[in-house]
């Protein structure tokens, strides 16, 4: 009962059970006047005391679900489970002072977007075999890393020239569907990028640029692009349930901050930004009759989309997760 209120307590969701989240004993609506720099990530740990609960005042307020519509100046009711955009003058007095804003503001306000940088991996649906190899590490070292000289098999010949860039990845094990028991895949993990120094017609010497992990030869190579990127949150009224079917490190048991990859892709209507949350049904140890009210465990925003797998980074967790649990993108009412 006590992971259950705390769940409750964190997502704010689960039918008219509504969380006091404002600091202190403060139940009733704040105005708030949005200052420069201001995010809703700012916002929640202020007001929730939780950075975490963005995605939710997010969710909740489709007004304010575009980064680009809140401005300096603009004018923020904070309430016990939600903010909403002032559009008319409050029915009622409010419990604090309001901020003033700096005149002639008109920058919009960002939200917190998700950093992503290539190292997150994906489920190849289809045979990925590259354009080339390392097949040889300076020395004969098992293990390379950022600024080691490796040798490929791309050359003049392959129509590759000094300076040519390719990021480095490793083909690992097939991935199983955990419920329907078929091949989806192959989990593909990227390991950095190298930099080709010196050609001869059928090979080349080259230096690693990057590193995410550990390399060696073997590692397949496909050609350079930047894989930096900020991947804002981006709402769906597609009722999507799917399954976590592996995870990036091959832990069987997750948490906040790690990746996996999910059943759900484009073919699915699946996009990038896509907040999913865990939900569980919790079992009871007497004969019960009826529905108990379920579980929110974690919350996962979509960094990777395929034609019907995807990437997600587990963004908050309040429970270990499990490979195999069931992920959905709307929640129980």
């Amino acid at each position: 009962m006590k992971k259950l209120a705390f769940a409750m307590a964190v997502f704010s969701v689960l039918g008219a059970t509504t969380p006091q989240l404002f600091a202190g004993t403060v139940r009733e609506p704040i105005l708030y006047v949005v200052q420069k720099g201001d995010t809703l990530w700012d916002i929640s740990e202020r007001f929730f005391k939780d950075p975490f609960f963005w995605p939710n005042l997010w969710s909740r307020n489709p007004a304010i679900g575009n980064p680009h519509v809140i401005y300096p100046g603009q004018k923020l009711r904070i309430l016990h489970d939600r903010i909403e955009v002032v559009t008319t003058p409050p029915p009622q007095p409010l419990t604090a002072a309001v901020k003033s804003s700096p005149p002639g503001e008109a920058e919009p306000i960002r939200e917190k977007v998700f950093l992503v940088v290539g190292s997150e991996g994906f489920i190849a649906e289809k045979e990925l075999g590259g354009v080339g190899h390392i097949i040889a590490t300076n020395h004969d070292r098992g293990i390379v890393g950022a600024e080691d000289t490796v040798y490929t098999d791309i050359g003049s010949l392959h129509g590759a020239h000094k300076g040519d860039r390719f990021s480095i990845y490793s083909k690992q094990e097939v991935v199983t569907h955990p419920l329907r028991h078929v091949t989806v895949g192959y989990k593909i993990v990227p390991l950095g990028t190298l930099e080709l120094t010196e050609l001869t017609p059928d090979g080349s010497r080259a230096l690693i640029t990057e590193s995410f992990r550990e390399i060696s030869s073997g590692a397949f190579l496909l050609p350079w692009r930047n894989s930096r990127r900020e991947i804002p949150l981006k709402s769906t009224s597609l009722p999507l349930s799917g399954i976590i079917m592996e995870s990036l490190t091959g832990n069987r048991a997750v948490g906040a901050g790690d990746l996996v990859y999910l059943d759900l892709g484009k073919e699915q209507g699946l996009e990038l930004g896509n907040m999913l949350h865990l939900v569980r049904q919790p079992v009871p140890d007497r004969p019960y009759v009826g529905p108990l009210p379920q579980e929110l465990v974690a919350a996962l925003v979509v960094v990777g989309v395929g034609r019907d797998s995807s990437t997600a980074i587990i963004i908050k967790s309040v429970e270990t997760v499990y490979l195999g649990e069931k992920v959905v993108t709307l929640l129980p009412q």
